[in-house]
């Protein structure tokens, strides 16, 4: 409380002008002002004579010109002394930032810098001066913004005689820098920047408008600034809230509620009837109603808009609850019978509070009152129905919460009168003080009760539900609030509302008109519970006289209804809308892995001619078969002598599916996209598919299309058939200790290939493939062959949800998705194992990866010798040669070269330290041939020369290296001291998963010390909670002591442990980064993409972290320095979006039963845990929710996409587990942007648009290619020139094959180069036409003949016509002739082939009648039956 009020009263805030407040608003803007230096004699010398002590300051405030009113508050710098220095000019040096934000974004809102000098008199007060003042400019009467004039740079404020008084006169007027009576100070500036300062934004609600605040200054709600700086503000970081509940709320006003407001209503009429000269009638003024404002406040203003609840009389409450609340309320207020309280019936939540000594609930009670319609009895200009409210505070109190506690019970005494309060309002009038003591005092005030908690389960004394939500009792209840144009709807039997109080907005005066004739009650948004027994609210308090009362013109939408199906009169109930795509079951993932080749498959393949795989004894490779279990056993393939691995990937063939229309096009050449391990990603050249001879073959052959590699010129070979690729991971890739890591990636990771068209770049499909039995197992080669199934999954636009769509839960039917099998990919996959070249390191030298407790016994790196040698480890021997010092140090080398140039003058650019010893030898290799050339002539007196100015430069080497090595012995001879307690450590992390560890912190000392914990990096953390601590160690199996409460942490300072002499303590910690840098691959191939080799590893950078422990007077105790290698995660599932440009992608992912997912335990009873959901990337919105037991569950998406063609990549992490240990899901997500446009069409019928395609610096021979070539064409067909930063128009033709909402691909090429030029997202909303006639036909299933059908058309127009027809399937149906021409008023007859069935059943065939123009005139309807 006292830090609170000590903040409070230091931040007091002058309002800006009225006539400011009536202007309309605009969003704050935030800046960051450094005043850097004061040039100048801007302090007199009688001045620095008269007093002693001379310090200068600086003053900034805010100032309106226009209405000559200074607002804000007054910042001051830290006192900088003044030295008396006549010869030199005289400099000041602050360099102090100062930041603020404000919404007055006028030209004429200027700043005013004031110098102060201040001193000591002789006899030793203490006495200011006022030197001159300046007028900083902050926004600019150009349009430009301050930030695009050279924000960046500094600037020069001139300044003034005088003080900053002087621009409240009157003749001062804008300019006021041209004015006469303002005189320039000579030769006097301040320098500084102002830039816009946009990373403020976030802590807005921490810092009030207008406020003046120093980087170095604790704004509380802030985490202190890292580094030396101190500048919060800079990059401000904000603590983490903890949502805070109160219940049983109650206030207790002297001596009685009753008595209380009817005083205050005298004065109220008294205070009127004072205003006016007529009389005003008493009765005319009543209470409208009780507020609560409550609201937290960090000291300078409230965090949020305080919360405004409605408080009823004690009496009232009565009625509706029963007789054990009532007594409660009236116990608990130790009032005396004829009292009564003020009673909150709901819970208020707090989400906003932070544990920190300053922060403080602030309540406010409010009264409103009905207004007559005017002060002196003449008429309002509002209609005389309509009475206006007028509202006045009362009490106050403000509450700190401990910073240790975590529930119980308050009572806080109510202030009142002209003593300052939050709002800055007057506040009613508190008793006269008497000679009552402190207590008495605090309760004639008034009180205000209620309990606290951290818990949103409950709060004290109420074990079988909170007071919010008492059961209902068989007594009369109040009818809930209606408006004439809705019907009052009761609630259900036995349920209540989640809250009686209602929330009420802050209203204007405007806004508080009510209607003396209005049915709204004293309640209006009151929701009362409905009797148990159903019966009829009473006739008493139906026919209530429906006084003049306030209407709540807003509602609080964001409230949500706990009974589904109940609708309010004031508040509207959300139903849980979640717009369902997919389950992460249907994919690639489960439908193409552990396929088996069929024999037929395996006959084909063997005598295509694909190079046959070897291992290292030139071998054939064991096959295995990819059905059976693997066996994995770590140790098996750490103690395998062959410790390279060869990984071979070999693309054989890829075949349709016999289920393929063959009228759908097949595509001529395909690559292959996919990554493998942290190798960088991979993009295979174009491969040509050739088809195999079909003698012998059925008509849906195991294997069609074999892959041939493409030259560079075009041509193919199709006697060597197939594509191969090659990794190497041998213990020279692999880094310590990361082979374990690899096998586990081998045994759990599913590799995912993409496959394109090399034509059109167009997505076909996806295959996935486990390998698992890539793991040898100690055998020298292992293969497998798999036959993979390469899915599309296409994704239905999201459709509005009418009102038959939402089930009887609230929850959405899913939207459908379409997942069609594209063809198979025939491939083999080998691992060969080979000997090493080098000799493999011992595996105990290796860091252990799982290593879980860190000592720092034995931490001493330094074992003497010289201070320059750092790192390594020393040689064995004790002979060591010596080398000169301008090798060892970079640094003084290039001193060395610097001081060695004859002549050099001035400042010379610092070249690279690596070069400085080059060059300095070269200087030394001229000199000495300078030398010899002067001794082969015979000049001795030359030779002489040349060797006193040799002696002369090493005399001068010398004298640098002594000085050099002055000046830099402590800080070596420090650095080398903190080896001696430093620990090193190596850890491997991956993406989402903590990686957990203790250190032993040991106490040297024979003194206790209270230990700070210092962190550099967000990503590695304290355990702070002793339940997180017991679930690591139970998880890493160790077995060391934890301790409760161990660690001491107040407010954003760092953690603090307090140590005994010679103790040791287990500190623990943990290691968990969200964010994942992974490089897309490319979609298309690329021309100079090595056929052999997929490029060198993509090495992922190393990470370094350090832990500083400081004992008490801030000396280091131990430092820990971690060194981070990160580690290729598992991808589990991997969704690619096709996404409109500049919009918000939303989908929700559903998620299987818990329990068959892979990574959660097995044979867990109970029901499913909660899941928790992470995103690797910030700016996306990432969320998952339980709907309830039993319910599916699903992840929601948010994304925002870029511009075309932008792709934007990020990982989903699962978890099950409360802490985020492990994840059991990663999932990988890429969302493509592209340009959008939107067709409206009939299904069956051609519908004409045409598209704008640019040309781009240089001629291209393109060509359009469309992922549903049967329902959209382009024209131009086939490949046509598109000239230089030409204009082309592109027609589109789209006629759809069935109705609905769906996505079309469309992709504008460079044959010659294969690269996109240009992509659209063709969104096609189909309706289905009108069906004029009807058939049925029965067909048998089978391999017969099918059946031949007649159906007759007539022509409706007196003129010839011709027609086209058209089908929705047709694989199903085929037409004699698909055009035809008719008279008028004639008939024709249409044959019609039926396709047999392949499976009992029935299907509906659409038949359209299309004109000439490809209108549809008809559309039959055929039912095939087929048995």
């Amino acid at each position: 409380m006292h830090d609170w009020q000590r903040v409070f009263d230091e931040n007091v805030l002058v309002p800006p002008h009225p006539q400011r407040a009536r202007q309309p608003s605009k969003e704050s803007a935030a800046f960051q002002c450094v005043l850097k230096r004061l040039d100048g004699p801007l302090i007199k010398q009688g001045v620095l004579e008269v007093l002693s002590e001379v310090g200068c300051h600086l003053r900034m405030s805010l100032f309106d010109v226009t209405y000559r009113h200074f607002f804000g508050k007054t910042w001051k710098t830290t006192v900088r002394p003044v030295e008396p220095l006549p010869r030199q000019p005289s400099r000041i040096i602050f360099n102090e930032p100062v930041y603020f934000h404000t919404s007055l974004t006028h030209p004429t809102i200027v700043a005013v810098v004031e110098v102060v000098a201040e001193g000591r008199k002789r006899d030793g007060t203490l006495q200011t001066l006022s030197c001159g003042f300046g007028i900083l400019r902050i926004f600019s009467s150009k349009p430009e913004s301050p930030s695009s004039t050279s924000a960046s740079e500094d600037r020069r404020l001139r300044l003034y005689h005088g003080t900053p008084r002087a621009l409240l006169h009157p003749l001062l007027q804008e300019p006021v820098e041209q004015n006469k009576h303002m005189t320039l100070i000579e030769s006097c500036s301040l320098q500084f920047t102002l830039r816009p300062h946009p990373l403020l934004e976030p802590v807005f609600h921490l810092l009030p408008e207008n406020l003046l605040v120093s980087g170095l200054q604790h704004i509380p709600g802030l985490l202190p600034a890292h580094g030396e700086t101190g500048d919060a503000l800079r990059k401000p970081r904000l603590q983490k809230p903890a949502t805070w509940y109160l219940d049983d709320l109650f206030f207790t006003l002297y001596p009685s509620l009753e008595k209380f407001e009817e005083e205050l209503l005298e004065l109220l009429t008294s205070d009127r009837f004072r205003e006016g000269d007529s009389p005003l009638d008493a009765g005319a003024l009543a209470v409208l109603e009780r507020r609560l404002h409550v609201g937290v406040h960090n000291g300078l203003g409230f965090v949020q808009r305080p919360q405004i609840v409605v408080l009823v009389p004690e009496m009232e409450v009565a009625l509706t609850r029963s007789a054990s609340f009532s007594r409660k309320v009236v116990s608990s207020s130790k009032a005396s019978s004829g009292s009564q309280a003020l009673v909150l019936r709901s819970r208020l939540r707090l989400p906003e509070m932070v544990r920190h000594p300053v922060f403080a609930i602030v309540f406010q009670l409010e009264y409103v009152f009905n207004s007559p319609s005017g002060v002196d009895g003449s008429a309002a200009p509002v209609p005389s129905s309509s009475s206006l409210a007028c509202m006045h505070m009362v009490r106050w109190a403000v509450w700190s919460p401990p910073l240790e506690a975590s529930s119980g019970k308050v009572v806080l005494p109510l202030q009142g009168g002209i003593r300052p309060n939050p709002s800055h309002c007057l506040v009613y009038k508190v008793p006269p003080a008497s000679t009552s003591s402190e207590e008495v005092k605090q309760v004639e005030s008034g009180t205000v009760h209620f309990q606290y908690s951290l818990s949103p389960e409950g709060h004290l004394d109420t074990p079988t539900g909170h007071s919010s939500s008492p059961k209902a009792e068989r007594r009369p209840s109040r009818k809930p609030p209606t408006s004439p144009s809705s019907p009052p709807v009761p609630l259900p039997q036995g349920l209540v509302a989640p809250q009686d109080s209602p929330v009420g907005p802050g209203l204007s005066l405007s806004q508080l008109a009510a209607s003396p004739q209005s049915p709204a009650w004293r309640h209006s948004t009151k929701l009362a519970s409905q009797q148990p027994d159903g019966s009829e609210p009473s006739l008493a308090q139906e026919e209530l006289p429906l006084e003049g009362r306030i209407s709540h013109l807003e509602a609080d939408l964001s409230q949500t209804s706990s009974v589904p199906g109940t609708s309010f009169a004031e508040h509207l109930q959300e139903l849980p809308f979640a717009p369902v795509h997919a389950p992460i079951v249907v994919g690639a993932q489960t439908r193409s892995s552990g396929s088996k080749l069929s024999r037929a498959s395996m006959v084909l393949l063997q005598s295509s001619g694909f190079p046959e795989i070897l291992d290292a004894s030139k071998q054939p490779v064991e096959a295995v078969n990819p059905t059976d279990p693997v066996k994995f056993n770590p140790q098996k393939e750490e103690s395998d002598c062959l410790q390279s691995n060869e990984i071979v990937l070999q693309f054989l063939a890829f075949s349709r599916v016999p289920q393929d229309h063959q009228g759908t096009p097949w595509p001529q050449t395909v690559y292959f996209t996919f990554q493998f391990y942290r190798f960088p990603p991979t993009t295979t050249p174009r491969l040509q598919l050739v088809k195999l001879d079909e003698t012998g073959q059925s008509s849906a052959g195991p294997v069609s299309h074999i892959l041939v590699l493409i030259d560079k010129d075009g041509s193919f070979d199709a006697g060597s058939p197939g594509f191969q690729l090659r990794y190497l991971v041998d213990p020279g890739f692999l880094k310590p200790g990361e082979r374990r890591w690899f096998s586990r990636y081998l045994a759990v990771q599913t590799l995912q290939v993409d496959v394109w068209d090399g034509d059109s770049l167009l997505l076909i499909g996806s295959a996935a493939v486990q390998m698992k039995h890539l793991l040898r197992q100690g055998r020298p080669a292992v293969q497998v062959s798999h036959e993979l199934e390469v899915v599309a999954t296409e994704y239905e636009q999201d459709a509005m949800v009418v009102s038959g769509d939402v089930t009887r839960f609230g929850s959405v039917k899913p939207i459908g998705v379409h997942t069609v099998v594209k063809g198979r990919l025939h491939l083999t996959l080998a691992n060969v194992g080979h000997l090493c070249e080098q000799r493999v390191r011992d595996s105990r030298s290796l860091p252990p990866s799982r290593s879980r407790v860190i000592s720092n016994d034995g931490a001493s790196h330094f074992e003497g010798g010289s201070l320059l040698t750092r790192g390594g480890l020393r040689p064995v021997k004790n002979v060591v040669q010596a080398q000169k010092l301008a090798d060892v140090d970079s640094e003084l080398a290039a001193l060395l070269f610097t001081h060695s140039r004859p002549g050099a003058k001035g400042h010379q650019g610092p070249g690279p330290e690596a070069d400085a010893v080059r060059r300095r030898k070269l200087e030394r290799m001229r000199a000495v041939r300078l030398q010899e050339s002067g001794g082969g002539l015979g000049c001795p007196r030359t030779g002489l020369l040349a060797q006193q100015g040799v002696r002369a430069q090493h005399a001068r080497d010398l004298q640098v290296i002594a000085a050099y090595r002055e000046r830099t012995k402590a800080q070596s001879i420090a650095s080398a001291l903190s080896l001696a307690i430093t620990t090193e450590h190596t850890i491997y992390a991956t993406l989402g998963t903590a990686e957990f560890f203790e250190f032993v912190l040991r106490n040297p000392h024979n003194t206790q010390h209270t230990v700070t914990i210092e962190v550099d990096t967000p990503e590695l953390s304290l355990i702070l909670d002793s339940q997180e601590w017991r679930h690591f160690k139970d998880a890493a199996n160790l077995r060391t002591p934890v301790e409760d409460d161990m660690f001491h942490v107040r407010g954003g300072l760092a953690p603090q442990l307090f140590l005994r002499p010679r103790e040791a303590a287990h500190v623990p910690f943990k290691y968990q980064t969200f964010s994942a840098v992974q490089a897309s691959a490319a979609l298309r191939p690329e021309d100079d993409t090595d056929t052999g080799s997929p490029g060198r590893s993509s090495v992922m950078p190393t990470r370094h972290a350090k832990v500083l422990f400081r004992a008490t007077g801030g000396k280091p105790l131990a430092v820990l320095r971690l060194t981070v290698e990160p580690q290729p995660h598992v991808v589990d599932q991997v969704f690619r979006f096709y996404h409109p440009e500049l919009t918000f992608l939303k989908k929700a992912i559903r998620l299987p039963p818990w329990h068959t997912l892979p990574g959660a335990p097995v044979g867990m009873p109970g029901e499913a845990p909660p899941l928790h959901v992470r995103c690797s990337d910030p700016n996306v919105i990432c969320e998952t929710q339980n709907v309830g037991p039993g319910e599916p569950r699903d992840v929601f998406l948010k994304v925002a996409s870029g511009r075309s063609p932008e792709i934007k990549d990020f990982f989903v992490i699962i978890y099950t587990d409360r802490w985020l240990a492990t994840p059991i899901q990663i999932w990988q997500v890429h969302l493509h942007s592209l340009q959008r446009v939107d067709v409206s069409c009939v299904t069956g019928q051609r519908t004409h648009l045409s598209l704008v395609l640019r040309g781009t610096q240089t001629l291209r021979k393109v060509r359009a290619f469309t992922s549903h070539p049967q329902e959209l064409t382009t024209d131009p067909k086939g490949v046509f020139v598109l000239p230089p930063h030409g204009v082309q128009d592109l027609h589109l033709g789209v006629r759809p094959l069935r109705a609905g909402s769906r996505f079309v691909h469309l992709n504008v090429v460079d044959v010659d180069r294969h690269q996109r030029v240009a992509s659209w997202l063709v969104c096609l909303s189909c309706r289905p036409p009108l069906i004029s006639k009807a058939f049925e036909i029965t067909l048998a299933v089978g391999e017969g003949k099918g059946a031949n059908k007649r159906i007759t058309y007539t022509n409706p127009y007196p003129s010839r016509r011709t027609y086209r027809l058209h089908s929705d399937h047709p694989e199903l149906l085929q037409f004699k002739e698909n055009t035809f021409q008719v008279g008028g008023g004639e008939t024709y007859t249409i044959g019609l082939r039926f396709a047999p069935g392949q499976r009992a059943g029935e299907k509906e065939i659409l038949i359209y009648i299309n004109d000439h123009e490809d209108k549809n005139e008809e559309t039959f309807c055929v039912k095939v039956i087929y048995q």
